[in-house]
């Protein structure tokens, strides 16, 4: 049982696990500036990227999936501006059009391109490939202690664990930054706090932590966890220390739960197939976003005013 649990379910619980967390340390200074829909529209747009530079290296790397998902979002950016001022349209909408329009684009690009060998097809960018990232060589709990059996971990592991580390780290150094310019931009300012650089900073976190993510878990978790955890967290205290650790909670429960019952409760209710690892974590975050609403204590409060920077 151990074996099997380690070669088969260990890793993806682990990279599911930091892919979560990562989307929503950011996911909480994204809602209290009222930027949620920031991270739907960074897995938008990133799509189109992460393709196009599949298609020009012919390798799923992070370097220059990267590179591509940041010209996606300067491209992005372009339109936006252009679709605003020639139509006299309202920024949402354009906004809306352009981010739809972009990952339509990207969709029909993977569909025309022979890229399913590589795990970079429709199915894969909505779903990811979570349940495919098994460790091979692993043969118990021993393998943990086994160098040559951790050389061959799955290298989604390490990126996104590197990842993870990297998105503490930085909340760490620009907590009191973060708090200041989160709920009073102009006080921020006043104190020498570079405000929108540090605003542009978190995006560009967002958009790292989403990149990252996107080959191992596809754009449903991404778009799920920058949202679902950190709302939810936000229903369950007044103070910004606390609501980050609950998201992480929130992350944390609805990763390893998410991939549980993906594979084995269809088996419980006498199902003869697994579900998608990705759907279910996406939607054990909703479910918990649900009871978070119904259930929450700072529920009736949350329009009435933001989290207390104190925290």
């Amino acid at each position: 049982m151990g074996t099997d649990f380690v070669q088969f379910s260990l890793t993806p619980i682990l990279i599911g696990t930091f892919a979560a967390i990562a989307c929503a340390l950011p996911g909480n200074f994204l809602i209290l500036r009222r930027q949620a829909l920031i991270g739907d529209a960074i897995s938008h747009v990133v799509l189109p990227g992460i393709v196009v530079a599949f298609l020009v290296t012919g390798a799923v790397a992070a370097i220059p999936m990267l590179i591509g998902a940041a010209g996606a979002a300067i491209v992005a950016v372009i339109l936006i501006e252009t679709v605003k001022r020639l139509g006299r349209i309202e920024p949402g909408a354009a906004m809306g059009v352009v981010f739809t329009t972009l990952f339509a684009a990207g969709v029909l690009l993977l569909e025309q391109t022979d890229t399913s060998s590589v795990h970079l097809d429709v199915e894969h960018a909505l779903m990811g490939n979570l349940e495919s990232l098994i460790w091979f060589r692993a043969t118990g709990w021993d393998s943990l202690l086994d160098p040559a059996a951790l050389a061959t971990l799955p290298p989604e592991l390490g990126r996104m664990a590197a990842v993870c580390a990297l998105i503490v780290g930085l909340m760490l150094v620009f907590w009191r930054w973060l708090k200041i310019a989160t709920f009073d931009e102009g006080f921020a300012q006043a104190l020498g706090i570079p405000a929108a650089g540090l605003g542009f900073g978190l995006v560009i976190t967002a958009a790292v932590a989403a990149v990252a993510a996107f080959d191992a878990v596809g754009s449903i978790i991404v778009i799920a966890m920058f949202i679902c955890p950190p709302a939810a967290a936000r229903l369950m205290t007044n103070r910004l220390a606390a609501q980050v650790w609950w998201s992480v909670a929130f992350a944390t429960v609805s990763a390893v739960l998410g991939y549980v019952l993906a594979g084995y409760g269809p088996l419980w209710f006498g199902g003869q197939n697994a579900l998608s690892a990705a759907g279910m974590i996406a939607a054990v975050s909703g479910v918990i976003l649900g009871l978070a609403v119904l259930f929450g204590p700072h529920r009736a409060r949350v329009g009435a005013g933001r989290a207390d920077a104190s925290g």
